[in-house]
C-alpha cells in the first residue's frame, strides 16, 4: 500500500507538473507575442500607441508615480519628453523634460489650449487622461514638429486664396523633391485641389476619418502628415513625408493572432515529444533491469539480482539509490528478498532431494534386509520342515513376523508422510485423559522385556488432566518419542516422562541422560528423511518418526521444543491447549 500511494502521488504530481509547466510555457509565450505585436505597433504608431501603453503601465500610489526605465529610454531616443499632471494642475513625474520653457504646474487656461490645439509653444502635445484613480491624471507626451513650422512658413510665404501661388509653384516643387515629400490641398469636402510634389499614389478625395487616422497611426501608412489649416481660411494644407515607420512589417492582428498559436501549438508539440521521450526513458530503464533479472531467473540464477553494470548505474558509489530508481525501492528491496529466499530455497531443495535419495537408499536397505530373513526363511521352510523340531519353527516364525513388522511399520511410515504432505493429517477430536494416556504409554515400555537395560519414570499430577484430540495419534506420538529416546541412546539410561499443566496449557515432557544431539542433528530433526549425523547409531528406522510427530502435535495446535547438547541428553517438551 505505500508504494502504490507513491507512485500514484508521483506520477500525479509529476501530470500536474508537466501540465503546468507546458502551461507556463504558453502563457509565455503568449505574453512574448503578445508584446512583440504591442512593441510593433508603439513603434509604427509613436508616439499615440506608446502614450495608451504608458498610461496602462503606470503606477500612482502614496502620490508617486512608477513606471518602466524603458520609457524613459524610449523617449529620449526619439527626443520627445513627458509630463504628468495632477488635478491641481501639478507636475508629479517628468521624462527627459528639462527644458526651462516648461512650466511646473499648468493653469486651467493652459491645459484647455492644449487640448484644444494639441499644441504648446513650439512642442506638438499629444495628452490622455486616466480616470483609474481617485484623483485623475493627465498625461501630456510634447516634441518638437519641425515639419509643421516648415509648413506653417509655406502657407504664410506661398499661399494664394489658400492655394500655393503660380509664382512658388516650382521653387516649392524643388524643395519638396529633396526631401521626397509631397503637399496636398483639400478643400472642406475632402476634395483633392492641388498638390505639389510627385506622389507615387494618391486618392482623388479623402474620406471624413481618413486624414485623423493617418495622424494616430502614421506606421500603418506610407507617409507621415502634419496639416495646418489658417483659423480664417477654406483650405487645409497637409505636407506627406517618408515614413520610416512603415518599414516595419506590418501583419493584419487576425494573421499575427493565427501566427502565434501556430507557434504554441508547435512548442507544445515539441515539449510533449520531448517529455514522452524523457518519460520513456526515465520509467522503461528500470523496467529493463527487472526484466534482465526475471531472465536470469529462468537461467536458474537466483542470487544474481543485478548484475555489476546494473549496479553502477542503479546505486551511487556511497550505496544509495540513484534518483530516478528511489521510486522503486521497495521493488528492488522486494527482488532482492526474493532472490535470497529463492537461493535459500534452492539449497533447501538439493539438500532435500540428496536427503531423500540418502533415504531411499536406507529404506532400500532397510527393507532389502528383512526380506532377506524372511526369503530364506522361506526357503529353509520350503525344503524340509518335517526336520526340524516344533522349536525351530517357532523361533523362524517369531523371527518372520517380526521382520514383517518392521516392513510394515516403515510402509505406514512413508504413507503417512505422503498422506501429510498432501492432504494434512485427518483427525476425529474428543476428550482425552492425557494423564491416562501417558501412563499407558510408559507403562508399555516399562513392561516389554527386551528393554530391561532401561528405566523408565513417570511423574504425573494427581487431578486429572484432560484435552480435545485423538488418542490414536496421540498414542503414536508419544510411540515415536518413546523409541527414539530407546534407540538412539545406549543401555542403561533413564527416560523421564512428566505431565502437567502449565499457563493454562496442557504439556508433555520427555527427557533423558543418554548422549544429546549435535547443533546439526537438533536443527534438522523435525526435517523429514533425516537420520542425524552420528554414526555410530544405527540406522534402522524410516526417518520420518520426528517429522511425524511434529505434524501430530501441529495438527493438536500445539508447540514442540527440543533441548539438547552432546553429552548432557535431551528433553522434548509438548504443549497442547485444553
Amino acid at each position: 500500500m505505500k508504494i502504490q500511494r507513491r507512485m500514484a502521488f508521483h506520477f500525479t504530481y509529476q501530470l500536474i507538473f508537466y501540465s503546468f509547466l507546458i502551461f507556463a510555457v504558453i502563457l509565455i509565450l503568449f505574453i512574448f507575442f503578445i508584446q512583440q505585436i504591442t512593441n510593433d505597433e508603439i513603434r509604427r504608431n509613436f508616439p499615440n500607441g506608446a502614450l495608451d501603453t504608458i498610461t496602462t503601465e503606470a503606477t500612482y500610489e502614496k502620490g508617486q508615480i512608477k513606471l518602466a526605465s524603458r520609457w524613459t529610454k524610449l523617449l529620449e531616443e526619439r527626443n520627445i519628453w513627458m509630463q504628468i499632471v495632477n488635478q491641481e494642475g501639478k507636475v508629479i513625474y517628468k521624462a527627459n523634460a528639462d527644458d526651462s520653457s516648461l512650466p511646473l504646474s499648468y493653469s486651467v487656461t493652459q491645459l484647455l489650449a492644449i487640448q484644444e490645439t494639441g499644441e504648446f509653444g513650439r512642442y506638438s502635445i499629444t495628452s490622455q487622461l486616466d480616470l483609474t484613480y481617485k484623483e485623475p491624471l493627465l498625461f501630456l507626451l510634447g516634441y518638437e514638429n519641425p515639419d509643421l513650422d516648415q509648413l506653417s512658413s509655406w502657407y504664410t510665404a506661398y499661399q494664394v486664396n489658400g492655394l500655393v501661388g503660380e509664382k512658388a509653384l516650382s521653387s516649392l516643387d524643388q524643395k519638396l523633391q529633396e526631401t521626397d515629400s509631397y503637399l496636398q490641398i483639400i478643400n472642406q469636402a475632402g476634395e483633392i485641389v492641388q498638390t505639389v510634389g510627385h506622389p507615387s499614389a494618391s486618392p482623388k478625395k479623402f474620406d471624413p476619418l481618413e486624414i485623423i487616422a493617418m495622424q494616430q497611426a502614421p506606421g500603418n501608412y506610407d507617409t507621415n502628415i502634419v496639416v495646418y489649416r489658417h483659423a480664417q481660411g477654406a483650405m487645409t494644407w497637409i505636407l506627406h513625408t517618408p515614413n520610416a515607420a512603415s518599414d516595419l512589417p506590418k501583419q493584419p492582428i487576425l494573421s499575427e493572432i493565427i501566427r502565434l498559436f501556430i507557434w504554441m501549438i508547435a512548442l507544445v508539440l515539441v515539449l510533449s515529444i520531448a517529455v514522452s521521450f524523457w518519460h520513456g526513458y526515465r520509467y522503461g530503464q528500470p523496467l529493463i533491469l527487472f526484466a534482465g533479472w526475471f531472465e536470469r531467473m529462468g537461467r536458474g540464477k537466483y542470487d544474481e539480482v543485478l548484475t555489476a553494470k546494473d549496479k553502477r548505474r542503479v546505486f551511487r558509489r556511497n550505496g544509495k539509490l540513484r534518483i530516478r530508481y528511489r521510486l522503486y525501492r521497495e521493488v528492488i528491496q522486494a527482488f532482492y528478498q526474493m532472490a535470497e529466499r529463492l537461493a535459500h530455497t534452492e539449497k533447501e531443495r538439493k539438500r532435500l532431494e540428496k536427503a531423500q535419495e540418502e533415504w531411499m537408499s536406507g529404506i532400500s536397505h532397510d527393507l532389502r534386509t528383512p526380506l532377506a530373513t524372511i526369503q530364506g526363511y522361506g526357503y529353509m521352510l520350503e525344503s524340509a520342515p518335517d526336520q526340524w523340531s516344533q522349536e525351530e519353527l517357532r523361533v523362524m516364525g517369531t523371527m518372520i513376523r517380526e521382520k514383517g513388522d518392521y516392513m510394515l511399520e516403515l510402509i505406514t511410515d512413508f504413507s503417512l508422510i505422503n498422506q501429510l504432505k498432501q492432504d494434512g493429517l485427518p483427525m476425529e477430536v474428543q476428550q482425552v485423559n492425557l494423564d491416562e494416556l501417558v501412563r499407558v504409554a510408559v507403562l508399555k515400555y516399562v513392561n516389554d522385556a527386551t528393554l530391561a537395560d532401561c528405566h523408565f519414570i513417570y511423574e504425573g499430577e494427581e487431578a486429572p488432566i484432560t484435552i480435545q484430540g485423538n488418542d490414536t495419534w496421540l498414542q503414536r506420538l508419544l510411540d515415536n518419542l518413546l523409541s527414539n529416546a530407546v534407540k538412539h541412546n545406549p543401555p542403561g539410561i533413564t527416560v523421564t516422562v512428566s505431565a502437567g499443566m502449565m499457563n493454562d496449557e496442557a504439556y508433555i515432557r520427555i527427557s533423558d541422560n543418554g548422549n544429546g544431539m549435535d547443533e546439526e542433528t537438533k536443527r534438522n530433526l523435525f526435517e523429514r528423511y533425516y537420520r542425524g549425523t552420528n554414526t555410530e547409531e544405527s540406522t534402522a528406522g524410516s526417518g520420518l518418526g520426528m517429522s511425524i510427530a511434529k505434524a501430530i502435535v501441529e495438527a493438536h495446535g500445539g508447540e514442540i521444543e527440543v533441548l539438547s547438547s552432546l553429552g548432557s541428553g535431551t528433553e522434548i517438551t509438548i504443549r497442547l491447549p485444553q
